[in-house]
């Protein structure tokens, strides 16, 4: 009987001890926090990874029992369990991609995979490539270097943001109720060199995005400390010039700061120069506290300046009046600036539960001129306008995350809320005349516009399926207070919406990851908009479903392809060019995304990405429904090598004829653009070039359909006026590491 008892106990301690969890924190060479790496168990089929403080737990350990660590850009680790009663500080080392070591049926944020491999494999030179990194979107620079680029996804002309949510350390980017267009996202005061991560996913599936995440969501992250110290000086045509610092102020283990500025100057292969001004100044402080937590601070400032050349009609080409880098009015052009200041706090509560906070204030300045039309309004003064606002924006969003485990499933809680507010001071809408005299003002105005939210998703992880509910509730008060009106009216509206989402994943094995995404999205409208009541739908809602795979069919190919569907409920556009409301009604877009990445060799990587779009208006008769501008077929491709001394890559972009007015008689002419690069580094120093349209097309980077009157035309012509894309454009650079 007591040998009974005796092996009931042995049994009882045994499966205690094998019920233990296993904690661990795992950290770079930097110490810093590695979030999403891989943690497989290799006594179980059990795995999970890490979250936002690199922390993770592995349940039903035993010691002698071996766990790997996989995370892309560090060599994987095994680690041997010698003890359970505390939490353990494991460090990767980083090392070249090898896409080899890659899980991607175990991996819930594939996506990053593809931004990691872009990033390091081919960096950001630019702050116009900076959206690049995000397969299949398309930008395009139409008012000299200072405006917002315009941009293309999924089928959609989005203006300057207007559907899809872009942030920058938490910050928003998009300019709700802004002088030039709803959504307004200009990241020119990111340094290019600062960006450590860029987070994207398509569609309206994400509880935690909320306005104008309907075509997609791009979400870049600074750096939270340098490896090294940098100077680099950049050289090339057109007067261009750039410099860039980065200093490493305090490195301890648990503190660093860092230092970044970038100043621009550049006149533009235009026939009236550009005199293109840029500066930028970073500060960064990222620590550990007591208990494991993780505050950032980031403080940042932004001016700019610039003269623009404008669109310029065909016409005035083909007669030979003007050159392709000629202008109609050349008195265009802007100022703009912005200033931040950012900060973030994630505390763990416990192993299982840590809640994380972000706040921020910006102020921003903006001032554009511009003339679309020329001489057709205004046939003596011509018709340049002036945009102008002054704005500031305060928010924060704070999130409770909890991990809990329900028999065999492992489910993960997150619970948030979170508020912006906009006040803009003076939004304004001019007629003027050579930027010095204000003809008429059309709206002058103040804007205060908030948004209140709170969202709920959860994952719930079951062997080889994951579901994930989610839910988000949006809440809208628009207010503006007119000051062209002789007496005061503060006009006021509010709106609330829901938006549910609910993603199913099915990893067939480590190669094959199989999703189906639906939700419902949003984009609000320009608080102009909804005060005149020009639409029932004050905040129209996009209806999205994403059918697709990631997958390895070979060990170092990694592949994407994804089947979408994508309606809106309105498409009224405020148009801040002109003070007016344009409506376009439903809409429908759907088509196929196919993305993969190829390493040939340690050293050399293959690239590809090839999109096509349906995009087509409901309420419209067929052959007078297409939605101009609404790319159809887009293409990215490159090669790119990291050896020794050397690396560099060739780079290649493709958008299609695509229609510039609804019936398809006016026709947008894509392009094919080929970019090169190349680097050498002894020691401490690095030599490079690049080469932007390496085969010097002629090409046009912008176009639109455009109604003008010049001032020697008796009757007005609409016909594409556009903007030159750049020639061939060579710029070298020497960079300094210490």
């Amino acid at each position: 009987m007591r040998f009974f008892y005796l092996i009931l106990l042995l049994t009882f301690l045994s499966y205690s001890a094998s019920a233990q969890n296993f904690k661990g924190l795992v950290v770079g060479e930097l110490q810093e926090p590695i979030f999403g790496a891989n943690i497989l168990h290799e006594n179980s089929d059990y795995h999970t990874h890490t979250n936002d403080l690199g922390q993770f737990v592995v349940r039903n350990a035993q010691i002698g029992d071996t766990i790997q660590i996989i995370h892309i850009g560090f060599e994987p680790k095994i680690y041997l369990i010698k003890k359970l009663d505390e939490q353990v500080r494991i460090e990767l080392t980083a090392s070249f991609f090898d896409l080899g070591e890659v899980v991607v049926g175990q991996n819930t944020k594939n996506t990053n995979i593809i931004s990691r491999i872009d990033v390091e494999t081919v960096p950001v030179r630019s702050a116009q490539e900076v959206l690049r990194k995000v397969p299949g979107l398309f930008i395009g620079q139409h008012a000299g270097g200072g405006k917002a680029e315009q941009i293309f996804l999924r089928g959609f002309d989005i203006d300057h943001g207007t559907d899809v949510q872009i942030t920058v350390d938490g910050m928003p980017v998009n300019m709700v109720s802004h002088a030039h267009g709803q959504g307004y996202a200009d990241l020119h005061f990111v340094i290019p060199e600062t960006i450590d991560l860029i987070d994207y996913g398509k569609g309206p599936y994400y509880a935690d995005k909320g306005n104008f995440n309907t075509a997609g969501y791009v979400q870049f992250k600074t750096k939270d400390q340098l490896e090294q110290s940098q100077i680099a000086f950049e050289v090339g045509q057109f007067n261009t010039q750039r410099a860039v610092g980065m200093f490493k102020v305090l490195d301890t283990e648990k503190h660093n700061v860092y230092l970044a500025t970038e100043y621009l100057i550049s006149d533009g292969p235009f026939d009236a120069p550009q005199n293109f001004y840029r500066s930028n100044f970073m500060a960064k402080y990222s620590g550990e506290l007591a208990g494991n937590t993780r505050l950032t601070f980031l403080a940042s400032h932004f001016d700019s300046k610039w003269d623009a050349s404008g669109q310029i009609p065909q016409r005035l080409v083909d007669r030979g009046v003007i050159s392709r880098f000629g202008a109609v009015d050349d008195t265009e052009g802007g100022t703009t600036g912005r200033t931040n200041i950012a900060m973030s706090l994630t505390k763990p509560v416990n192993e299982n539960t840590f809640v994380k906070t972000n706040a921020y204030y910006s102020l921003y300045d903006f001032e554009l001129f511009s003339n679309f039309t020329f001489f057709l309004n205004d046939p003596v003064n011509g018709d340049q306008i002036k945009q102008r606002e002054n704005r500031n924006i305060f928010g924060f969003e704070s999130t409770w995350n909890h991990n809990k485990y329900l028999n065999d499933v492992s489910a993960t809680f997150r619970f948030g809320v979170g508020m912006r507010a906009d006040q803009i001071n003076g939004n304004e809408l001019s007629n003027t005349l050579n930027r010095k005299t204000t003809l008429s003002s059309v709206q002058i105005g103040d804007v205060d516009e908030k948004n209140m939210y709170a969202f709920a998703d959860a994952e719930f992880d079951a062997g080889n399926w994951l579901f994930q509910p989610g839910l988000r509730l949006d809440y809208f008060k628009f207010n503006y207070q007119d000051q062209l009106a002789t007496l005061y009216d503060n006009q006021s509206q509010t709106k609330a919406t829901l938006s549910p989402k609910f993603n199913i994943v099915y990893n067939a094995n480590d190669q094959v990851q199989l999703y189906l995404k639906s939700g419902i999205g949003f984009h609000s409208n320009d608080t102009r908009v909804v005060l005149e009541g020009a639409t029932e739908n004050i905040i129209p809602a996009a209806y999205g479903v994403d059918l697709g795979t990631f997958f390895k069919p070979v060990p170092r190919l990694f592949t994407n392809v994804a089947l979408w569907y994508l309606a809106l409920q309105q498409e009224f556009v405020y148009v801040g060019d002109a003070g007016v409301v344009e409506p376009s009604g439903r809409t429908r877009r759907y088509g196929v995304d196919f993305t993969f990445r190829y390493q040939l060799k340690d050293w050399l990587f293959i690239n590809g990405d090839v999109n096509y779009a349906h995009a087509r208006s409901i309420e419209d008769p067929e052959g007078s429904n297409l939605i101009p501008l609404a790319p159809t077929v887009t293409s990215t491709a490159g090669i790119s090598f990291n050896k020794n001394k050397f690396n560099g890559g060739l780079q290649f972009r493709y958008l299609k004829d695509r229609p510039a007015n609804e019936d398809n008689s006016i026709v947008a002419e894509g392009y094919y653009i080929f970019d090169l690069n190349a680097n050498y580094t002894m020691k401490r120093i690095t030599l490079g070039f690049s080469i932007e349209n390496l085969l010097n097309q002629e090409w046009n980077e912008t176009q639109f359909a455009t109604e003008s009157r010049l001032q020697f035309e008796q009757n007005p012509v609409e016909e594409i006026h556009f903007t030159p894309g750049s020639p061939l454009f060579i710029k070298g650079m020497v960079k300094y590491n210490f």
